[in-house]
């Protein structure tokens, strides 16, 4: 069982020689065993061997495997009903905040994704070994049973296992089979799969996962089937929000680009700060772990990962076949109408330019002479940009221009979730359109706290109150939802909830320009990769709650604590949602029903961002500002009361 390098029980730890210890790491190791690896380990045995020696009943793991976050904690220690998460620091001075955040966030990831450890309590303890001693230390539990982070400089460690009350016996046969089933976030994910591991290694184990694989199978049939008879073939994926969509579309990419390398195969999005911020942290990755330089690592991500537009851009001048033979397009039903794709073309000093985003993008690969494979990613419910053009555009430019193309399709494509034209489900009914149920990705993998957050977040922005207030009594139990009318107390919130290294942020709508007044300014933009993915002691970060991402920056993307800020562009007014738009001094009625439906789900990605928890602010008004009266505001409030959603000032 490969959870870890090296498995004992103390007693049999406390007989077995160092060398025959190491010798089992090294041998799980699999890379080239550098002195300053050997010599953590070497010291690490010293420490336990000294440490445990009056605690001999426990069981110890070394390198324990932590899935979601493509690492492993130093030793896991099995002691009193207790699993202990032991962090060493050989040679540290102090106790640094980030080893201290590590520490936790192993506890964490065990507490929420390892079955073993669901109703278990959880001890991170983090040993600097030159550092002085700790101040005295008293346990203090956290949510669901996970404890603050310990300190210590190993020669403190017995007599802190010493304080702790026996909680209960684990049996440690049953504890490692139980398995994990982690939900990695996207950026997780696209760092695990980039480094060569396999989507099995970093999704559920259950059902989730298995609908992820039965996909990329299905898929590389399908790639297969048209390399081998050299044909053209499009492919119609559907999910669930949350069943990872844009999880199966890189795993595809980055396993034809593995083992298929003359297929060159790349995934591409129109969500630029999707794009900016994948790359940057597979940038950032390959050279923290010292594979690649900077420069290097950017060219490669920019190959993998690539931005739609300037695929496009690039092949409206070149008119040769694309490098490409397998391209997996993120949000296809965003790509760009007819008429949006001109006006864009005009800025860029072309006139006439007839054809929508999708005909364009298929005409391009249908330059290869023998064969390719398109997959195009279908999510519903994420329309939030004038101009885009749902799946109809897709089925149009097949039906008119690309008659030899085999197109396989999802059994759910004609649901109204995926397409709600008319004509694109009578061209979906075409005895030439295969249908898979594997192309449909039908369990929820966002979070394992966030099953019925979709379901709440429908019923509250389609005003249907007891259906909200009957969710939201099923989601609150390991989901919080608060509401508050100071932007402090939604800080506060965030910060306190927050454990480790857990990503906090504020959201608010694009269209939310009064939030300025609350010191909110929508219109500046954030720099997506250092709000997604720096630390907490850079300004730039989410972490620091000064600048919010909109709608189109967190789309795709996700915070595991989110503060949503609520402007009155959507109010709740006399049980019925209005719809306005900030010009100039003053709000607009928005009219356009197409527009309406934007906003409506601008706020759902918004409502829809937080793995673990949200809380809401909607401001008060004020009676000397004529763009924030009180009522713009309180009805939204009230309403979301109704709905049952507690609020932090009561």
């Amino acid at each position: 069982m490969r959870d870890s390098y090296y498995y004992a029980s103390v007693a049999d730890f406390l007989k077995a020689s160092d060398e025959e210890i190491l010798g089992r790491l090294a041998h799980g190791h699999h890379h080239d065993l550098e002195y300053q690896q050997k010599y953590a380990w070497l010291s690490q045995i010293a420490i336990l061997k000294n440490q445990l020696s009056t605690h001999p009943q426990g069981h110890l793991f070394f390198e324990f495997s932590i899935p979601r976050m493509g690492k492993r904690a130093d030793v896991v220690f099995l002691y009193k009903g207790v699993v202990f998460v032991i962090e060493f620091k050989v040679g540290s001075r102090n106790f640094d905040r980030q080893a201290i955040d590590q520490v936790h966030d192993y506890a964490l990831d065990l507490k929420n994704f390892h079955l073993g450890s669901h109703t278990l309590h959880i001890v991170p303890i983090l040993i600097a070994t030159a550092a002085p001693p700790a101040t005295t230390q008293h346990v203090a539990w956290g949510e669901h049973d996970v404890a603050a982070p310990m300190l210590s400089n190993a020669d403190d460690l017995s007599i802190l296992l010493q304080s702790f009350d026996t909680l209960g016996e684990i049996y440690v046969p049953a504890w490692r089979a139980s398995g994990y089933r982690p939900t990695p976030t996207i950026i997780e994910a696209a760092q695990t799969l980039y480094r060569g591991h396999d989507v099995s290694e970093i999704s559920r184990s259950d059902a989730g996962a298995i609908n992820l694989q039965a996909t990329a199978q299905r898929i590389g049939e399908i790639i297969e089937t048209s390399k081998r008879n050299k044909h053209k073939s499009i492919c119609f994926i559907t999910g669930v929000p949350g069943a990872g969509k844009t999880l199966a579309g890189l795993n595809i990419a980055v396993t034809r680009a593995e083992h298929h390398a003359d297929e060159h195969a790349v995934f591409l999005s129109g969500n630029g700060p999707l794009v900016m911020v994948l790359q940057q942290a597979l940038v950032r990755d390959q050279v923290k772990r010292g594979a690649l330089n900077k420069s290097t690592a950017l060219q490669a991500t920019k190959q993998f990962i690539q931005n739609i537009h300037h695929f496009r851009d690039y092949y409206f001048k070149d008119n040769n076949a694309p490098f490409e033979k397998v391209v997996v397009f993120d949000e296809a039903q965003r790509a760009w109408t007819k008429e949006q794709v001109a006006k864009f073309m005009v800025r860029r000093g072309t006139h006439n330019f007839d054809q929508s985003e999708p005909e364009f993008l298929i005409r391009v690969m249908d330059r290869h002479a023998d064969w390719c494979t398109i997959v195009c990613l279908i999510g519903g419910g994420q329309e939030i940009n004038t101009g885009e053009a749902g799946l109809s555009e897709w089925l149009v430019a097949l039906s008119a221009y690309f008659q030899n193309w085999h197109v396989h399709a999802s059994d759910m494509l004609e649901d109204k979730h995926y397409t709600i034209d008319e004509k694109a489900k009578e061209m979906l009914r075409a005895s030439s359109i295969e249908k898979h149920q594997d192309l449909h990705l039908s369990v929820s993998m966002r979070s394992f706290r966030t099953e019925q957050l979709n379901a709440f977040v429908s019923e509250v922005l389609g005003g249907n109150v007891p259906s909200a207030r009957m969710v939201l009594e099923k989601l609150t139990k390991s989901y919080p939802i608060v509401v508050t009318r100071t932007l402090d107390s939604a800080r506060a919130w965030l910060r306190e909830r927050a454990r480790g290294s857990e990503r906090f942020g504020l959201v608010a709508s694009s269209g939310g320009h009064r939030l300025r007044a609350k010191g909110i300014n929508v219109a500046a933009k954030i720099d997506a990769p250092n709000w997604f993915l720096n630390n907490k002691d850079d300004v730039r970060s989410s972490y620091y709650l000064e600048e919010a991402a909109t709608q189109f920056y967190i789309q795709g993307l996700e915070l595991d604590w989110a503060g949503v800020c609520w402007d009155a562009d959507l109010r709740r007014v006399s049980g019925t949602w209005q719809f306005h738009a900030f010009r100039g001094t003053c709000w607009q009625n928005i009219r356009d029903h197409s527009r309406q439906l934007y906003l409506l789900n601008g706020y759902r990605v918004l409502l829809t961002r937080a793995r673990q928890g949200l809380v809401i602010f909607v401001p008060h008004g004020s009676r000397l500002d004529a763009t924030r009266p009180s009522e713009f505001y309180d009805g939204t409030y009230e309403y979301l009361l109704e709905c049952g959603v507690v609020s932090l000032d009561s």
